[in-house]
């Protein structure tokens, strides 16, 4: 089931969200609806609280970009393949040289901009079938999942922006949040009048 996808504005977004348990109600479902609303809104990550639930947990499936050819051959055989659900997960290192990426996110609509992230991270997380992993990641891919790290932390990529970037940011923020704003996914509002038809 194709979920809609919260609006800036909406506090949740702005909310740490909480541990998840092998007992959490219907967890299969969330997860299969999420991966659902994520193809269907064309994104490449999907955090629970951007479908208005405040759980650690969010998928990841890079292969969209494995099309594009600024990347090595390599590099776009990893995105192809790389397809992932992070329970509770725990950014345990970030390290190198932070690199900037033009970044835009599915709560945010038709708003991109650059975001400073360190290449290399390290992840400890539970898989859909609750087995734990620790690995490193680098590149997109971590850029990927750093992002939506960021969402089960309460924390927007416009956060990350320069203050003079979020002043010139925040009328087109302020419409978001009202439905001012033209998307091909289901989207919910948290400040839409509800005069309009």
């Amino acid at each position: 089931m194709i979920l809609p996808i919260v609006a800036y504005g909406d506090p949740i977004l702005k909310k740490r969200a909480s541990e998840i348990s092998k007992s959490t109600p219907k967890l299969d479902e969330t997860i299969l609806n999420m991966y659902e609303s994520m193809y269907g809104a064309h994104g490449v990550g999907l955090a629970a609280p951007q479908v208005g639930l405040s759980i650690r947990l969010f998928l990841v499936d890079t292969s969209p970009f494995a099309d594009d050819e600024e990347y090595s051959v390599e590099e776009q055989e990893k995105l192809k393949d790389f397809k992932r659900t992070f329970i509770n997960a725990k950014i345990i290192e970030e390290t190198g040289v932070e690199w900037s990426f033009n970044e835009g996110c599915l709560s945010i609509p038709n708003v991109r901009e650059e975001v400073l992230r360190k290449p290399v991270i390290k992840v400890e997380y539970l898989d859909e079938n609750f087995n734990t992993h620790t690995e490193t990641f680098d590149g997109l891919i971590a850029r990927v999942i750093q992002h939506e790290y960021d969402h089960i932390e309460g924390i927007l990529f416009t956060d990350k922006v320069s203050t003079l970037k979020k002043r010139l940011l925040k009328g087109k923020l302020s419409n978001i949040s009202k439905g001012k704003t033209s998307v091909d996914y289901r989207m919910r509002f948290p400040n839409m009048s509800k005069k309009r038809s």
